[in-house]
């Protein structure tokens, strides 16, 4: 088997598995419940996906194992992400780059598979000589349903909050304290002990 990190693009939508096909909460501009599939309009997500690629680069990164999705990160300036507005905690930095989800399969969750894909973002934003990255954490609840990534992660690896709030802080991270990781991100992940099979389920918000 081989695993490959890939670009987050319309294409690739499909493979993201059901619940996240058409899932539209950052995409929207409607004041929606903060949950995964809170708002579903498929044409919206491609329509946002093909607007960034062509904007401003990457919407994110997808990491493989075949052609089995095994997680993906979403990324792009917070402009681009309209439900921003509407979160507690304020809206992030329109022209800044903020993480908006992240998410691995069940399967491999624990893995270390989180950390690659927000590395390979990093790597990603600092070639674009960006600095400053923003995500919204997710403080406590059901990781399945939530469209953030879990608090703990980030701030396990380097974030700082920005903006408090107990269930959904701001938190930004500079970014060239992750992009001097210098390891091959296709040989890290081809290491991590990741023993899949055959899966047909759908990747889920990481808990790390």
């Amino acid at each position: 088997m081989s695993r490959r990190l890939r670009p987050l693009t319309a294409d690739g939508i499909a493979g993201l598995g059901t619940g996240c096909d058409d899932c539209s909460f950052w995409e929207s501009g409607n004041h929606l419940e903060i949950r995964c599939g809170s708002e579903c309009d498929g044409e919206l997500l491609r329509s946002r996906m093909s607007e960034v690629n062509r904007e401003w680069g990457e919407y994110g990164r997808m990491a493989h194992e075949d052609e089995v999705v095994l997680g993906f990160i979403k990324y792009a300036p917070a402009r681009y992400f309209p439900q921003t507005r509407w979160l507690p905690a304020g809206a992030a930095d329109p022209a800044a780059p903020l993480i908006a989800c992240l998410h691995v399969r069940d399967e491999v969750r624990c893995r270390g598979l989180d950390r690659v894909l927000l590395h390979a973002a990093m790597r990603d934003m600092h070639g674009r000589g960006e600095r400053w990255v923003y995500a919204y954490g997710r403080a406590a609840g059901n990781h399945v349903e939530s469209p953030m990534p879990e608090l703990g992660f980030l701030l396990g690896q380097g974030f700082t909050v920005d903006r408090p709030h107990p269930e959904y802080p701001l938190l930004r991270l500079e970014i060239r304290s992750l992009a001097a990781w210098t390891e091959n991100l296709e040989a890290a992940l081809e290491s991590l002990l990741m023993p899949l099979g055959r899966v047909h389920r759908a990747p889920t918000p990481s808990p790390e």
